[in-house]
């Protein structure tokens, strides 16, 4: 999704909600940690210059991240594959998800060339879901790589480092960490006074449910 969403997508959902005007409730550390992700995002470790633009389109293509504020999905999802944090198990028939990361941006790049005479970073966004559905319809395996494996393995990386952002919060209506001030009006249907009350409830995103 883009951010901010557009109307009836999400946008002002949660009219008035902004999870980053909590912080002065927060601890230094929750606050160093929150603020790394939107103002002071870490630098790219893992990926080499070329990786990065690749993984960084590809990311945006996925969470359809097409104007500002954008999450700085490559720099998140590169400081977990750096640290090597990843979710604790990893496909059989998949190598270490480094490993993943590092080969299908590379294809991702041969595959663009090919097709279209350019590298993916720089092909347009038509051109980039083109391939990208390529993948997400194989039913086998995509340059040596199973195809529905690997989708699981980039749509969990780009969902855990989107939804990690303030930027994200603001659009489900979660206020933010509540760590140390804690909660205290507990209850169905009871609101904190820092929390916002959805102005569409019942409805899906993107219609009536």
């Amino acid at each position: 999704m883009s951010l901010p969403a557009p109307a009836p997508d999400g946008a002002r959902r949660f009219p008035g909600q902004s999870s980053l005007e909590q912080q002065d409730h927060w601890d230094e550390a929750t606050t160093a940690l929150v603020l790394s992700r939107v103002d002071r995002p870490p630098e790219v470790a893992f990926f080499t210059a070329p990786e990065e633009c690749i993984a960084a389109a590809l990311l945006d293509r996925l969470l359809g991240q097409e104007g500002e504020p954008r999450v700085p999905l490559v720099n998140l999802v590169d400081a977990r594959l750096a640290l090597g944090e990843t979710d604790g198990w990893h496909y059989a028939d998949l190598p270490e998800d480094g490993e993943v990361w590092r080969r299908s941006v590379r294809h991702l790049d041969e595959d663009a060339r090919e097709r279209y005479g350019i590298g993916f970073a720089d092909a347009t966004s038509v051109q980039q879901d083109a391939i990208l559905a390529a993948v997400k319809d194989e039913q086998d395996s995509w340059h040596g790589l199973p195809a529905g494996h690997l989708w699981n393995l980039w749509l969990r990386y780009g969902c855990t480092a989107f939804y990690s952002s303030p930027h994200a919060w603001d659009e489900i209506g979660f206020p933010g960490p509540a760590y140390p001030r804690g909660y205290g009006n507990l209850g169905l249907d009871r609101r904190e006074r820092f929390e916002v009350r959805d102005a569409r409830p019942g409805e899906a995103a993107g219609g009536t449910a």
